[in-house]
């Protein structure tokens, strides 16, 4: 029973994916390093609306956010990001301490980049907002794979401020995110 999702009617808009990598390029050139801070906000920024239209979109098509089960929304969140043009989205868990979010085809990512880190900062506050609506409570979100940088997907692992607090400290000291993770376990 899908219909077709009118844009025009959202607080949304059509951005080119090569939009979005020449912000990340020139913030890069004119900012270093803190370029991702810029994005990131941005990201955030962004969460409520496309929130808004995640449920106009789920209304289109007879549902109602408050009313689906986890299991029923991880799909149809997957559906919404990939008929909106972002790519397809796999939700997943690791060791039941983050959610996993990846992603072969994440409309940030640019594989000619090679940039060395993980570089979708605007997604990841974007899925940190727009997933915390859905938990009730602010969460935070961190890329840990990244297409930018050679890797066959992006990986986002959102969970609380405090939980991917401590899994970007232990990646700092040179832990890979899996054992980081499961040290929470």
């Amino acid at each position: 029973m899908p219909t077709n999702f009118a844009l025009a009617s959202t607080p949304l808009v059509a951005l080119p994916r090569q939009s979005l990598a020449a912000l990340r390029s020139a913030l890069i050139r004119d900012l270093g390093g803190n370029y991702a801070t810029y994005l990131q906000e941005a990201g955030y920024a962004g969460g409520e609306p496309v929130f808004a239209s995640f449920r106009e979109w789920l209304a289109s098509r007879g549902g109602n956010a408050d009313a689906v089960t986890y299991a029923e929304f991880q799909g149809l969140a997957a559906q919404f990001f990939r008929e909106t043009g972002w790519g397809t989205l796999q939700i997943g868990s690791l060791n039941d301490v983050v959610i996993t979010l990846d992603s072969t085809d994440w409309a940030e990512a640019d594989p000619s980049l090679n940039i060395g880190f993980p570089a979708c900062y605007y997604s990841m506050g974007l899925l940190a907002d727009f997933f915390g609506r859905i938990a009730g409570s602010q969460l935070a979100c961190y890329e840990v794979e990244c297409r930018s940088n050679g890797a066959a997907r992006c990986r986002f692992l959102l969970g609380s401020a405090e939980v991917i607090g401590q899994v970007y400290q232990r990646m700092t000291e040179g832990v890979d995110y899996a054992t980081a993770v499961a040290e929470l376990a």
